[in-house]
C-alpha cells in the first residue's frame, strides 16, 4: 500500500495543500514550526480519525475558520481509494470513502496502516504506562475491528460508573445499579485483555531478534504485559476493592489501568535501564511494529518518520534507514545531511516554508 496524494483545506497552518508522493522515501525538510509535523499528523488523522497528539478537531481546524478537509488516495494491491474527512470545530467529523459516507470510524480501519515515530516515542518506556496503554491501543485499533468495538464500549462503561460512583455522595439507594456497570465493565474489559495479551505475544516474537541485533548481539528484550486484573479474577477483584471504589469515587479495576513492563537481560529497564537502553528499545519497538503490520495484514505499513533521526546517534540512524528502504516513508528533518552523509535514497524532496510546500525533486 502507498499514498499517491494528499490535499488539505484550512488545516492548521495550512490554507491549501497538494502533495504527490513516491512510493518510496518522501523527505521533508525546513525549520522549525514551518508545519512539516502537520502534513504528518493530516496522514495519521486520515487513516485512523485520530491525532497523534491527541488534539482534538477544533485545534486542527486553521484558525478563523469552521471547517477542515483532507482528501487523501491511497493505492492497496492495484485498488484506488479515496479517503475524504471533513472535521468541523463543533460537530463530530464527516468520513467518506470513494465518496460513501461511513457511519462509523471503525469502517475506515483495514483501507490503510501507518505507523507514526516521534522523538517523543523514544520516551515511550521511562514515562508513565499512560502512554504505553496508547501505543497499544492506536495499534490495535488498526488491526482489529473487534478491539476497537470493545474499547469505545469500555471507555463509555468507565466513564459512566465513575460518575454514578460520584453521585453516589448523600444517595446509597444509587449503589443497587452498580452491578449492572459492573457486569459492562467485565464484559467489555475481559475482550481488551485477551487481545492485549495476544498483541503483546504477536509483538514478542519479532522483538527479540530485532532487538538483539540492534543491540550489537547483547541484549535480550523482550515486553511483559501487566495487566490490572486477570480475566479469571474480574469479578473477585471488583467486589474486593468496591470500599475503596466507592470512597475515592473512581473506577480501580479494569484494563484502563494496564500497563507493560520491558525487560533486558532480566532487568526492568523501565526503572533501572540508562537513556541509551530505552531509546533502542523503543527503537526496536517500533520495528517489531512494522514486521507485525505486514504479517497480519500482508502488507507493509506507510512510516511517518517526525524528526526522529536527529534523536538517534550514527548507528541507529544506519539501522533504521536500512530496515525502512522497502517500505513507503514519510520523514521530516531540519537539514538534509544525515540522508547525503549516510548515501540514503531520498526519492522525493519537499521544502516547507511557512505552510508551504516546494517540490525540490
Amino acid at each position: 500500500m502507498f499514498i499517491e496524494s494528499i490535499e488539505l483545506l484550512n488545516y492548521r497552518n495550512y490554507d491549501t495543500l497538494h502533495m504527490n508522493f513516491h512510493e518510496g522515501t518522501n523527505v521533508l525538510y525546513g525549520d522549525n514550526a514551518q508545519g512539516k509535523t502537520n502534513i504528518l499528523e493530516a496522514i495519521y488523522v486520515c487513516s485512523t480519525t485520530k491525532s497523534h497528539r491527541g488534539s482534538k478537531d477544533r485545534e486542527i481546524v486553521r484558525f478563523g475558520q469552521d471547517e477542515s478537509h483532507i482528501k487523501m488516495l491511497i493505492k492497496k494491491d492495484g485498488i484506488l481509494y479515496r479517503i475524504d474527512m471533513h472535521l468541523k470545530k463543533n460537530r463530530p467529523k464527516g468520513i467518506a470513502v470513494n465518496g460513501v459516507p461511513i457511519r462509523k470510524a471503525s469502517e475506515l480501519f483495514g483501507i490503510v496502516n501507518v505507523i507514526f515515530f516521534s522523538p517523543e516515542d523514544l520516551n515511550l518506556i521511562k514515562n508513565g504506562p499512560a502512554e504505553r496503554r496508547r501505543f497499544v491501543d492506536l495499534e490495535l485499533c488498526q488491526l482489529d475491528r473487534l478491539y476497537v468495538h470493545n474499547l469505545v464500549q469500555y471507555n463509555r462503561v468507565v466513564i459512566q460508573r465513575n460518575r454514578l460512583l460520584k453521585e453516589m455522595d448523600g444517595k446509597p439507594s444509587l449503589l443497587e445499579t452498580l452491578p449492572v456497570w459492573d457486569e459492562q465493565l467485565m464484559r467489555y474489559g475481559k475482550e481488551l485483555i485477551r487481545i492485549r495479551a495476544s498483541f503483546i505475544k504477536s509483538l514478542n516474537d519479532l522483538l527479540h531478534e530485532i532487538h538483539f541485533h540492534l543491540s550489537g548481539e547483547r541484549e535480550d528484550l523482550s515486553i511483559w504485559y501487566e495487566p490490572n486484573v486477570q480475566i479469571e479474577s474480574f469479578e473477585e477483584s471488583l467486589a474486593k476493592n468496591r470500599s475503596q471504589e466507592l470512597r475515592q469515587r473512581l473506577t480501580l479495576t479494569g484494563p484502563h489501568r494496564d500497563d507493560l513492563n520491558f525487560i533486558i537481560n532480566g532487568t526492568d529497564i523501565r526503572k533501572f535501564g540508562s537513556q541509551g537502553q530505552q531509546r533502542t528499545a523503543a527503537l526496536s519497538l517500533k520495528l517489531a511494529e512494522i514486521e507485525l503490520v505486514k504479517k497480519t495484514v500482508k502488507d507493509y505499513p506507510i512510516l511517518l518518520l517526525d524528526d526522529v533521526l536527529s534523536e538517534l546517534d550514527s548507528k541507529r540512524q544506519e539501522h533504521l534507514l536500512s530496515e525502512i528502504n522497502r517500505i513507503q516513508t514519510v520523514i521530516t528533518c531540519t537539514g538534509l545531511d544525515e540522508f547525503v552523509n549516510s548515501r540514503f535514497q531520498m526519492d522525493r524532496i519537499f521544502q516547507i516554508v511557512d505552510g508551504t510546500v516546494e517540490s525540490v525533486r
